[in-house]
């Protein structure tokens, strides 16, 4: 008979061979998921609070947008715009309410392509604007109602509040801010 040349190891014993065998304990495996978790747990606010702050700032620019068409109509319409920084607060109770699809009829096409009917929080704009009087006092205003999609009033003083206040109202009349975000500098 020709001896054999195929090794054959003889038997080792279970413990050995569990050893040899490549794979990650539980330790490691628990130690990796916490790291994970600690990473995810700093990341996930300052994400939340990314969206947040683009949604504000979506809805100041489509305001911002609108606001100029308003102005470009309010010029074709009484030949010089009638706007001006308010001092005292502002009342929207003495502006006349208009709804987008009547807003369009007056801006689309002449004035912009396509009016922004939501804020950055999916809630739509309210839309204020006197077509029948367009030399009045209180022409035309603008306001996203925040992200709590509820309306702190109908009065506003002018100026600006924390930029993390996602529940402000973001309001704009005749031509200016009154109510926006700002950063505060102590």
């Amino acid at each position: 008979m020709a001896p054999s040349l195929l090794y054959v190891p003889p038997e080792e014993p279970l413990m050995v061979r569990r050893r040899l065998q490549r794979g990650f304990t539980l330790i490691e495996l628990l130690i990796v998921i916490a790291i994970i978790g600690i990473i995810a747990a700093i990341l996930v606010p300052n994400l939340i609070d990314a969206l947040q702050r683009a949604r504000q700032k979506r809805s100041l620019a489509n305001m911002q947008l609108a606001g100029t068409a308003m102005m470009a109509w309010l010029t074709d319409q009484a030949a010089a715009a009638a706007a001006g920084a308010a001092t005292n607060d502002v009342d929207l109770g003495g502006y006349v309410a208009i709804s987008a699809a009547n807003l369009e009829k007056e801006l689309i096409s002449t004035y912009m392509q396509e009016l922004p009917r939501l804020d950055g929080w999916k809630t739509p704009f309210d839309f204020y604007l006197d077509t029948a009087n367009p030399l009045g006092r209180e022409v035309m205003a603008i306001r996203s109602r925040g992200r709590d999609r509820v309306a702190t009033g109908d009065t506003y003083t002018p100026g600006g509040f924390e930029t993390t206040d996602y529940d402000q109202d973001i309001v704009w009349t005749d031509g200016f801010m009154v109510r926006w975000p700002e950063i505060r500098k102590n």
